[in-house]
């Protein structure tokens, strides 16, 4: 692809360099959801302020998840009765001081599910840069302080890139390749990008099909990664510099949630959930197990210790062996659940679409519903960790949850 709608390459000047705590895309750096080592409270308090360290107002929609990079929040939103007005917010991660804000219009198609918005996807960044991408398959490039780095209107090659619901797939960075899934029923492709520059590294065209997963990395023990693209059709991992294909699981799989790679198996929402084992040196692929009662919702499937978690429409969370796919034990759960889990210590912190906050003990036969908080707000996102702190937000507020002291 050889036409570009905007690209603008700017020197990157950073003052703050990034830390190995940070949260730098959807559920997480490791894109598996844990935080190990993190300890937060189990219980807070939006009226007394009990553990709540600091609440900011945002200015627009989206069921983006926040991103921590050196002790900054980003948070992407949108605005206008046609949700064409794009967002990027930075917030002080210790103080909830806004640093700074940009705006941008957006270049392609706006139309959302009433119950979406624009700023449907998940910012990524490389820990120097952000990028943030919108459902109308805007990339806006900004470094750490702000400074617009390269913009890029993907749909203006291709105006039949959107659905009726709206696009959620969130950007992945491996090195210096920024990779994007715009898949629908018209135009669909998977594209990466230079990081330092926005230009067009490659371009694969897709199966013409609606697909709200996002691409997930595998890592090699050689240090080599793999991008894993999933879509109703299967799971595709491609070399990130070249967009080359290495191997294709082609098994039905759920175009939602998106896959999780754990103690060396991928978890894939695949009759049920399918546990796959490959390498990032070899063309072949292992099936491992599939389990058809593992059933997840539009959350995507956790993986930490040997277990695997989901939550299904019931609701209800079940917690399965990783080797084979049995359920060790289940905890029902109250709320449909749009954002995915997220594990911090012994706990599970499970956001409902209602705006409830259920944590979950999570033991090794049983689990216990330790507590229930209220955020009294629609909840779309699923919130970051980083610093022994939870970033939760909503479409008018992010909070800061942490012991207080």
């Amino acid at each position: 692809m050889t036409r570009h709608l905007l690209i603008i390459s700017l020197t990157v000047a950073l003052s703050t360099a990034a830390t190995a705590d940070d949260w730098r895309q959807f559920r997480g750096t490791q894109q598996n959801g844990v935080a190990a080592s993190a300890k937060l409270p189990t219980t807070w308090s939006l009226e007394d302020g009990t553990n709540v360290a600091w609440t900011a107002e945002l200015p627009g929609r989206g069921p983006s998840s926040p991103i921590v990079v050196a002790g900054r929040v980003i948070v992407t939103a949108s605005s206008g009765a046609a949700q064409d007005r794009l967002h990027v917010l930075c917030f002080d991660a210790a103080n909830g001081k806004l640093l700074w804000h940009r705006q941008f219009w957006a270049t392609g198609r706006c139309f959302t599910h009433p119950q979406s918005a624009n700023a449907a996807n998940t910012p990524a960044s490389d820990g120097q840069r952000i990028f943030a991408f919108y459902s109308s398959n805007d990339m806006v490039c900004l470094d750490l302080n702000g400074n617009l780095q390269w913009y890029r209107g993907l749909a203006h090659d291709y105006p039949k890139a959107g659905n009726d619901a709206g696009m959620s797939s969130s950007p992945l960075v491996i090195g210096d390749t920024v990779i994007a899934q715009v898949e629908a029923q018209g135009d669909s492709f998977a594209t990466g990008l230079d990081t330092a520059t926005g230009e067009t590294r490659w371009f694969k065209p897709r199966t013409p099909d609606m697909n709200w997963s996002s691409p997930v990395e595998l890592r090699g023990e050689n240090g080599k990664s793999l991008a894993l693209l999933q879509d109703s059709k299967g799971l595709t991992a491609i070399e990130p510099a070249t967009g080359d294909q290495v191997w294709n699981f082609p098994q039905a799989s759920d175009p939602i949630s998106s896959a999780a790679v754990a103690d060396g198996r991928i978890i894939l929402a695949s009759k049920g959930i399918t546990a796959l084992r490959a390498s990032t040196d070899s063309p072949t692929v292992d099936l491992l197990w599939s389990e058809n009662k593992l059933t997840p919702g539009a959350a995507s499937p956790v993986a930490h210790n040997n277990r695997v978690y989901t939550v299904d429409r019931a609701p209800v969370l079940s917690c399965a062996n990783a080797a084979n796919g049995k359920i060790v034990w289940e905890q029902r759960l109250k709320g449909s659940f749009w954002a995915t889990p997220v594990i911090a210590g012994e706990h599970m912190y499970c956001l409902s679409y209602e705006g409830d906050c259920q944590v979950v003990k999570l033991g090794k036969n049983k689990a216990e519903l330790v507590a229930t908080n209220s955020f009294s707000e629609k909840l779309q996102a699923s919130p970051a960790v980083a610093d022994n702190a939870m970033f939760v937000r909503s479409d008018k507020h992010l909070w800061k949850i942490s012991e207080s002291k």
